[in-house]
């Protein structure tokens, strides 16, 4: 075995999770699965890190442990859950009125679920025009309300006598901001802070808060937000891990796996056209043009990211790509999406796929955010500190390095994932060349 790359300290005591959102379908289902693992009333299903595995060495080696005991992560019995929210409700009554979980199951943790309420979250219509509530912070300046946030962090971890914690956005997703000036580094965002700037959203007071206190902060939302210079400069500042961002669940899942296979079959796409429907607060927030705009840019850069035009300009230089997002109440948290796929093969004939994917927002991307909290916690233990681009396999429009371009295709994502456990434990990376076993 080769020498340990990272020192990876234990996860010794309570972790605190940080939810903004906390009264939202994704956070309470999250929530509530949870508590219904650690009760034995149901089973992590989808989450990586509670029933992936990880091959260690040679095919020939047999060696494929489970990576909750490979690697050192938290165990669910010692996460302590808090946050934020505009509605001020035990987490019961929000999930029950989230409609995403059956009663028979929500009853059956009732008492742990009424036990987490929200803190008074920092709010402005201004950024998500189709939600409104009185359970926010007052302040005259935006830094004033940076300042409420770091306190609610402290008493957090003081009143629960944690050891750490880490900070997931799971709220809803904010206007398009484009980067600007204001973003440029930690002074100017200090600055534009004090000075009540538009383009400083909400969310970025909140990253910038968790990061000043010591706390991981991981965006799961497509907004502008930790992914800017000034906060990417303030992570490393803090030596704090950071990750975004916005979550990938369903159409967009399914892209991540056809558009490789096109790809690596060298079929060409002459267009691709998606269409969705849900009704639940996201489906609401998102029938906004301002805060669509948002998503739109997420979802878009997808298939451009791992077709590369540039490189196979005959397959994919003109491909019509179009998104829609319809706001549909009956639907509620059971999200429905259609893509109607035009491809041409040899000899340039024409062909097509079509995909209606019939799935559930919110349980989908509940163990993205168990995931998430439980990784961000073993970087910051393990002292690895901005960008986590490991953590690709999770997002969206993942975070990357200045000068590079993002890695979208899922599979790709993985094998990164995977290889920087093994990396950290000082393992043999897979290559799968596997030229050693026919020498």
């Amino acid at each position: 075995m080769k020498k340990t790359t990272h020192t990876i300290t234990k996860p010794k005591g309570k972790l605190g999770v940080l939810i903004v959102g906390l009264n939202g379908a994704v956070s309470t289902t999250f929530l509530a699965g949870v508590m219904a693992v650690r009760k034995g009333l149901a089973m992590p299903i989808g989450s990586l890190t509670q029933m992936g595995t990880i091959r260690l060495g040679k095919r020939t080696e047999h060696r494929s442990p489970l990576i909750k005991n490979f690697i050192p992560l938290a165990k669910l019995d010692d996460l302590v859950f808090g946050g934020w929210d505009i509605r001020n409700e035990d987490c019961y009554a929000s999930a029950c009125e989230a409609g995403v979980l059956e009663r028979t199951h929500l009853d059956s943790i009732k008492k742990e679920l009424q036990a987490v309420h929200p803190m008074k979250a920092v709010f402005d219509q201004f950024y998500v025009k189709r939600l409104s509530g009185k359970h926010v912070k007052k302040g005259k300046t935006k830094f004033e309300l940076m300042e409420m946030l770091r306190e609610d962090i402290r008493t957090f971890k003081t009143a629960n006598k944690l050891d750490r914690c880490v900070l997931i956005w799971c709220g809803s997703t904010e206007v398009f901001i484009s980067p600007n000036n204001v973003h440029k580094n930690v002074k100017k965002l200090e600055d534009a802070m004090k000075k009540n700037h538009p383009d400083i959203a909400p969310s970025m007071l909140y990253a910038y808060a968790a990061l000043k206190e010591g706390v991981p902060f991981a965006n799961g939302a497509p907004n502008l937000t930790v992914d800017t210079p000034a906060l990417m400069e303030l992570a490393k500042q803090t030596g704090l891990p950071i990750a975004g961002k916005d979550f990938k669940t369903g159409q967009t899942l399914v892209k991540t796996v056809i558009a490789p296979m096109l790809k690596a079959r060298l079929i060409g796409l002459s267009g691709w056209f998606s269409s969705n429907i849900l009704g639940n607060r996201d489906g609401e927030v998102l029938d906004d043009p301002e805060s669509f705009k948002t998503k739109e840019e997420s979802k878009l850069s997808v298939l451009e990211g791992i077709l590369q035009p540039e490189l196979y300009p005959e397959l994919y230089k003109n491909y019509y790509h179009k998104v829609r997002i319809n706001y549909y109440p009956p639907r509620g948290d059971n999200k429905e999406s259609w893509d109607n796929i035009d491809i041409f093969g040899w000899m340039g004939y024409p062909m097509q796929v079509k995909i209606n994917f019939l799935c559930r927002d919110s349980i989908l991307a509940a163990p993205i955010v168990l995931d998430l909290v439980l990784f961000m916690d073993l970087a910051q233990r393990a002292g690895m500190k901005g960008i986590q681009e490991w953590l690709s396999f999770y997002f969206k429009s993942p975070m990357f390095a200045p000068g590079l371009y993002p890695e979208h295709d899922l599979f790709i994502q993985l094998m990164k994932l995977k290889n920087t456990l093994r990396h950290m434990k000082g393992e043999e990376l897979i290559t799968h060349l596997g030229l050693e076993y026919y020498d």
